[in-house]
């Protein structure tokens, strides 16, 4: 009896909000990953990845992509297509049914990829070096006698060898016999003038499994025979000549016991199947189970990912993070900490500065790192543990904001401060925009002053300069801003910690053209405080 010794890793699920998934664009992530795999369960696995909180087995899953990895660089990749899930067939067996041809050679596919598989789970690595992938290859029965078996005797879905079975090559052999028998017989009839005349084509044709003549209709009683088929216009019946009724009769005897002798083919091919029942259930478990750790691992190939450290004191040191979804060529990588100097982040500056960016890329990268997937940034970052990610993140960036845009916004806002704890993570995009500019700095001054109360870290977007001052004025938390090139009037993307953020308006203004007078005018509109401030 075939030994199961391969525990595979049971995923946890922590139920994490799943409007976080839309609004971070992890679902695009899982879309993503998804289109790596191969095996069409293994690609619903993919669009079903949620983050886990279980610190060993998060470790465990980085550990698993990033050794795939590494053998995806070191010796290029291996293709798990034709991987099948066997289950219902085996089970059929297992009370005793047998398989169909398509059954049987989806059987073989499977054993054909166990085949490929454990070939390069044996080259991809010194065969002294072991990794964390090196028993689910060593448990791969690749079971090479019964793939051999079922490609002899199955050719196709529609198709058996003839020597699947010495009986079966026999009764074919006598079927080619029969076969020429009868096109003789119905040759020479076609060949006498007489009958020719009779005909409305001098071919055979084959009705209801017996081979007939044309005959026209008006010369059906010249053509003993039984009638088998007419065509739509009624001009031509397809007669079998009384001649060939006997010789048809032996070839459909002979067609039963072909199918008699193929019945006991697949018959025999389901036992071997039956005897090998549990090593095909651990290769088909193994396989996907690789399909998936190598999805992972191509899906960071793309992104040059690296494996996030992670650790449970909620601190965050994400160094060159770039937004997976960005092309690589643009996106300007990130440098973000949080959570051990400081537990909050206001990032501040003009609206066009890549701030909604940098927010979701913490986010974002969070989440993946917690679902055991690679993160684009340099070595030796590090994620912290979070048991819930809220991100209130929408477009709430325009001058004219609707009191229901702002209800909402609230709405998300309460259902954070009730909800969060010190193990989670607070995203917050334009905080207390869409609302009067003192209401909306006061109320988010105080929102943040209860988060940072509860020790829950936050980040924040916001261009109130309210927040700036909160944020230099109290410990534990940090400005950050994006930095913005006055002179070619463009963001830069990076983010700069401890400086926060000018909207710069006058130096843009003036640069596109604006009148002096118009721009002194406005600076005499600045309190000597603010202007000090700035």
């Amino acid at each position: 009896k075939y030994e199961f010794n391969i525990q595979l890793p049971k995923y946890k699920d922590i139920e994490m909000n799943k409007k976080v998934y839309k609004t971070l664009e992890y679902n695009k992530i899982l879309t993503m990953l998804s289109s790596y795999a191969a095996c069409d369960e293994t690609k619903k696995r993919c669009l079903s990845l949620e983050p886990i909180t279980d610190l060993y087995e998060i470790r465990h899953l980085q550990t698993t992509t990033a050794d795939a990895l590494s053998r995806l660089y070191k010796d290029s990749g291996v293709s798990f297509v034709g991987i099948h899930n066997v289950h219902a067939s085996l089970k059929r067996l297992d009370i005793g049914g047998a398989l169909n041809t398509t059954e049987l050679l989806r059987i073989c596919s499977l054993l054909e990829v166990a085949k490929r598989v454990k070939a390069y789970g044996r080259s991809a690595m010194d065969n002294e070096k072991q990794d964390s992938l090196s028993g689910l290859f060593a448990g791969i029965e690749p079971v090479s006698a019964l793939c051999d078996e079922i490609k002899r005797c199955i050719l196709s879905e529609e198709e058996i060898a003839d020597d699947a079975s010495p009986e079966l090559f026999k009764i074919r052999k006598s079927i080619r016999g029969m076969n020429d028998r009868i096109h003789a017989q119905l040759t020479k009839l076609m060949n006498n003038s007489t009958t020719r005349t009779y005909l409305q084509d001098a071919v055979v044709t084959m009705r209801d499994g017996r081979y007939c003549l044309p005959v026209k209709a008006e010369a059906k009683g010249n053509i003993p025979g039984m009638m088998h088929d007419q065509s739509s216009t009624g001009s031509t019946l397809f007669i079998e000549p009384m001649a060939v009724v006997n010789l048809n009769n032996e070839l459909k005897e002979l067609f039963i016991k072909e199918q008699d002798e193929i019945e006991k083919i697949l018959a025999a091919l389901s036992d071997k199947v039956a005897m090998n029942a549990a090593a095909l259930e651990q290769d088909y478990e193994i396989l996907s189970e690789l399909d998936f750790i190598f999805a992972k691992a191509n899906l960071a190939k793309s992104y040059n990912g690296v494996a996030p450290e992670f650790n449970t004191e909620g601190h965050i040191n994400i160094r060159k993070g770039r937004h997976p979804l960005l092309d690589a060529k643009k996106v300007v990588p990130i440098d973000v900490r949080l959570g051990e100097e400081y537990k909050q982040l206001i990032i501040t500056g003009p609206n066009t500065g890549g701030k909604t960016v940098s927010l979701k890329t913490v986010g974002l990268l969070t989440m993946m790192g917690q679902s055991g997937l690679h993160i684009p940034a340099l070595d030796r970052s590090e994620l912290a543990l979070f048991r819930e990610v809220y991100a209130d993140i929408g477009d709430e960036q325009s001058i004219e904001q609707s009191l229901s845009t702002f209800s909402s916004y609230m709405t998300n806002v309460v259902s954070f401060l009730k909800s969060a704890d010190q193990d989670s993570l607070v995203l917050f995009d334009e905080l207390g925009a869409g609302t009067d500019p003192t209401e909306g700095a006061a109320l988010a001054i105080a929102i943040l002053s209860h988060l940072h109360e509860q020790g829950i870290r936050t980040m924040a977007t916001t261009h109130y300069s309210e927040l700036k001052i909160y944020a230099l004025s109290t410990p534990g938390v940090e400005n950050a801003c994006c930095e913005f090139d006055v002179e070619t009037l463009r963001p830069t993307y990076r983010l700069l910690i401890g400086v926060p953020g000018k909207s710069n308006a006058f130096a843009i203004s003036s640069k596109l053209g604006l009148p002096d007078f118009i721009i002194d005018k406005a600076k005499e509109q600045i309190s000597e405080q603010d202007e000090s401030f700035e």
